[in-house]
């Protein structure tokens, strides 16, 4: 009797972005970012769609764009955490990630809060740990830069094993197991965390016991040397920034190198690029929509915008039509108050670069900006082909799921779910029903990383 193997699978997160430059807002089918109308549509939908995660960014502070701030962006973000406990009261099975920053949240705090959404919803929740290091960030939380920039993966990582700490500061055994006991918890079972972050000293305990799951599930998104290691250490699921084929290939090989250096297993990190779909029937049908969503997502003002992040200074006198400006920018390195995606990088290098590509290929400035912009990485074309493309992303092993960013809100993840699903289940590269009730058993992740010790 002979046997198949099953095939390799992907999943599906839903990266609900808040404040971001590719959302389409000026369609009359466009929804508000703040409303709750909004992310229950989207993470229903995403349930409906037995996507494994509904992923929260997290906004410190409004963005600016040249001192001011930036209102070409689409901008609203509840705290994570609050409207993540609302979502969880009206969903099952989908997993629930809050994006936390480790340099501005006080561990013992953040440990309660997560472990508070995560019994709550039935051991569904994740916290994507991310890093800040900027006085302008800092200048909302009175700390001014509060981390030098070497330090940021440092601290995080002492943040991340308090917290961790304090999930672990309860005893399986703890709660009374049932009516006869001679009361609801025993004292011996909880244990005080003393740590020292170098900043500051941490002194606690635990206030609640384990959910379901262990722990919250741990995402990271550092793409740097010291970011993949961080994440390769401590993260369940690295939120990556390497979507197209070739590329994400080297990029999860070298993961589950440095995996192995941090003696874990090679596949205990997750991949899970980010990415954008725009679909249709046909690959033609969808080549023509995807210039529609470019257009709309890179707006002439948008185009302007986006140049002078790296020119530092107005360019409101360049016809968006016409060809990139023929003045050098006027600072060496990007500010942070542009945004994270410019920071650190070299403008004038970067200016450099785009001129050769502009004049060899004729293009003017919204078109530079469109091609270096909103289409880099995003999948274009037919369901069934699209169905083709990412079976063969699950045969290469290249990247366990995909967290999609929707260009239109709340409708955006419809043609997904409806469409696109259905065919890659039909090639049994998508589930089709949850493997459990927890978001760890969603993504096939082992036990969390310190009771594996204890154990």
């Amino acid at each position: 009797m002979s046997t198949t193997t099953p095939r390799n699978q992907i999943q599906f997160g839903v990266f609900f972005q808040g404040v971001n430059s590719t959302t389409i807002w000026t369609e009359p089918e466009s929804g508000s970012q703040t409303a709750f109308e909004s992310f229950r549509r989207i993470a229903q939908t995403a349930e409906r769609g037995l996507f494994s995660a509904f992923f929260l960014g997290e906004g410190l502070r409004l963005r600016e764009h040249l001192g001011q701030v930036h209102d070409l962006d689409v901008v609203g973000r509840p705290d994570a955490q609050t409207q993540l406990a609302a979502l969880a009261a009206i969903t099952e099975r989908i997993g629930l990630v809050a994006t936390q920053n480790t340099t501005y949240n006080d561990p013992v705090d953040l440990a309660h809060r997560l472990q508070s959404l995560d019994l709550l919803s039935g051991g569904r929740a994740a916290w994507n740990v991310v890093t800040t290091d900027n006085a302008w960030t800092g200048a909302n939380f009175r700390r001014g830069g509060y981390l030098d920039h070497a330090d940021r993966y440092t601290h995080a990582e002492r943040v991340v094993e308090t917290v961790r700490a304090v999930w672990d500061s309860w005893d399986d055994d703890v709660v009374a197991s049932g009516p006869d006991a001679a009361s609801w918890s025993h004292r011996s079972g909880v244990h005080v965390v003393e740590r020292d972050l170098g900043h500051y000293a941490v002194r606690a305990e635990g206030r609640l016991p384990r959910s379901a799951q262990g722990h919250p599930v741990l995402f990271q998104a550092g793409d740097s040397d010291e970011g993949r290691d961080f994440a390769t250490r401590a993260a369940d699921v690295i939120f990556s920034a390497h979507p197209e084929f070739e590329d994400a290939k080297a990029f999860a090989a070298d993961i589950r190198r440095r995996t192995l250096a941090a003696g874990r297993p090679e596949d205990d990190v997750k991949i899970f690029p980010g990415q954008q779909f725009v679909l249709a029937d046909t690959d033609a049908e969808a080549e023509e929509k995807a210039r529609w969503v470019a257009e709309h997502q890179i707006t002439p003002a948008t185009a302007i915008a986006y140049l002078e992040n790296i020119w530092g200074t107005s360019l409101q006198t360049y016809d968006p039509d016409g060809p990139l400006p023929d003045i050098d920018p006027v600072v060496e390195v990007t500010g942070s108050t542009r945004g994270s995606g410019f920071q650190f990088q070299k403008s004038q290098e970067l200016a450099t670069q785009w001129r050769a590509l502009s004049e060899a290929e004729g293009l003017s400035i919204r078109q530079l900006v469109t091609r270096v912009g909103v289409r880099r990485g995003g999948i274009v074309g037919g369901y069934s082909s699209v169905a083709d493309r990412l079976a063969d992303y699950a045969d290469a092993g290249a990247v366990h799921g995909f967290n999609v960013s929707p260009w239109l809100v709340p409708s955006g993840l419809d043609d997904i779910v409806d469409r696109l699903v259905p065919l890659l289940q039909d090639r049994g590269v998508y589930r089709t029903e949850y493997r459990g009730d927890t978001l760890r058993e969603h993504l096939g992740l082992r036990g969390p990383l310190t009771r594996r010790a204890a154990a």
